[in-house]
């Protein structure tokens, strides 16, 4: 009996799971392989399910070990500024020309779904990338380079309640290119000559 209910069990989930691999290529079927369109829904349930699966157990349950200090928070806001904002915004909401061109888009990070996940999951998604999307693996397996990780969960967690003059000190520790670092150096050079 009980062999029974989990064979009816166990098929039930290979024809859902079939259904939602079926939907999924039938979507990349219909748009190609472009980047432009949003992921399909079923598409982006089966994503986020098989990240969630990916990430070990005992990655995904591990508390952050530093304590959210201002300072902690600090370092991390300027971490993220001078390495993640390119593709995810000062403000974590993604909206910037490559968190736009990426596929899956950069997710807004104050949203709940990315709140929702635990420390270990953040710090596993930061350190290791996630295939098939725009986020690269980072930093290395030393211990300067978890902690800077560990940092960066802290300040993602405070992004929902992140302050205009937090984002105006961001602004100034985003990377420039040669030529907005020329602009800003002929700037203050005509504006200190007067």
């Amino acid at each position: 009996m009980i062999r029974t209910v989990l064979r009816r069990l166990a098929l039930a989930a290979l024809v859902a799971l079939a259904a939602i691999v079926i939907l999924v290529v039938g979507s990349l079927l219909r748009g190609g392989v472009s980047a432009r369109p949003e992921p399909s829904a079923p598409e982006a349930f089966l994503a986020r399910r098989l990240r969630h699966w990916a990430i070990p157990r005992d990655v995904r349950e591990r508390p952050n070990p530093l304590s959210a200090t201002p300072e902690i928070v600090a370092e991390g806001r300027a971490h993220f500024a001078d390495h993640c904002a390119l593709c995810h915004a000062n403000d974590g909401g993604g909206d910037t020309e490559i968190g736009r061109g990426l596929y899956p888009r950069a997710p807004d990070m104050r949203r709940p779904e990315t709140q929702a996940l635990s420390d270990g999951e953040i710090f596993a998604i930061i350190k290791n990338g996630v295939r098939l999307t725009g986020m690269p693996a980072w930093g290395s397996d030393d211990r300067a380079s978890d902690e800077a990780t560990w940092k960066l969960v802290h300040f993602i967690r405070h992004l929902p309640t992140i302050t205009a003059a937090e984002l105006r000190e961001m602004q100034e520790l985003n990377p420039k290119s040669p030529g907005e670092a020329a602009e800003e150096r002929e700037e203050r050079e005509f504006l200190g000559g007067h």
